[in-house]
């Protein structure tokens, strides 16, 4: 019992980087209208750029810095894609645009950074925080939890407080009035792939060190991310969060059964079916009747 305790709370720091994933991911699909899949790819690039400056003697702090700015520029550029051929189409084609850029970036990315040749993660955040019922809590664990809720409390307010705020949900929910009445919603938007990238970045440097050192395995915690959506329906920020944390618990618990233990990555794939099935539940009643 011990064991499982001691795995749920380690599966904390992931779970709070898949809780911010997941609502990166809502704040791109709410106010651009996209399933964006190319965020945790984004972020695995702003992470092996840290690693490259801090392999060529840049301090961590600055090199996270770059790291971090490097996947607003990538944001923005998958933002300026969206924008510029796809702004009008439907939400499918979107996501299925995302989708393919996600292949190719990681396509890239293995090229560029030696495949699945292991690589070296600092700690961005190292040290044991605090002990749990004996369980150490690492300072990354509770930096990626605080991070998570701050930044969906810091989301949910800035959206409903602010005139950009008020201007995004504006942009989100009638593009081309907002642009008729003088809102530079190309500029909003490209404001919020800048975000996203940068956010996402961020938290991926925290939890690489925990995860499989190679690109395509970063860039594929897209889909913890998109399970943590699919949780809050795409609408929730605070069903989100709990959402993420609920599957890096689940996960680390999954690890210390020997059974099931190498299938842990699958988690997130059992969460996005329950959560389907769950959702289509009135319809096959009724078909049932």
């Amino acid at each position: 019992m011990n064991a499982l305790f001691t795995a749920a709370v380690a599966g904390l720091s992931a779970g709070g980087a898949y809780a911010i994933l997941g609502v990166c991911a809502i704040f791109t699909y709410r106010l651009v209208a996209v399933v964006n899949f190319t965020g945790a790819a984004i972020g695995a690039a702003g992470t092996f750029i840290m690693v490259a400056f801090y392999g060529a003697g840049v301090p961590l702090f600055p090199a996270a810095l770059l790291g971090i700015a490097a996947g607003a520029l990538g944001g923005v550029l998958i933002g300026l894609v969206m924008t510029t051929w796809f702004a009008n189409t439907n939400a499918s084609t979107k996501a299925a645009v995302t989708a393919a850029l996600l292949v190719g970036i990681i396509a890239i990315g293995l090229r560029l950074t030696g495949g699945q040749h292991p690589h070296y993660f600092p700690e961005l955040i190292p040290g044991s925080a605090f002990r749990l019922a004996g369980v150490e809590v690492t300072c990354a664990a509770v930096t990626t939890l605080l991070l998570s809720v701050v930044f969906t409390v810091l989301t949910e307010q800035f959206l409903a407080r602010t005139r950009i705020g008020l201007q995004l949900r504006a942009l989100s929910q009638r593009p081309m009035a907002a642009e008729l009445i003088g809102i530079r919603v190309r500029l909003l938007a490209l404001g919020v792939w800048a975000v996203t990238g940068g956010v996402t970045s961020f938290a991926l440097m925290i939890i690489a060190p925990l995860r499989s050192p190679d690109f395509a395995s970063l860039s594929l915690l897209v889909v913890p991310a998109l399970a943590a959506a699919l949780i809050g329906a795409f609408a929730s920020f605070r069903a989100a969060l709990l959402g993420g944390l609920t599957i890096g618990i689940l996960e680390g618990a999954v690890s210390t059964i020997d059974l099931v233990s190498q299938y842990r990555s699958t988690v997130p794939f059992i969460v996005i079916l329950a959560v389907l099935l769950w959702s289509q539940r009135g319809a096959r009643w009724d078909e049932a009747r």
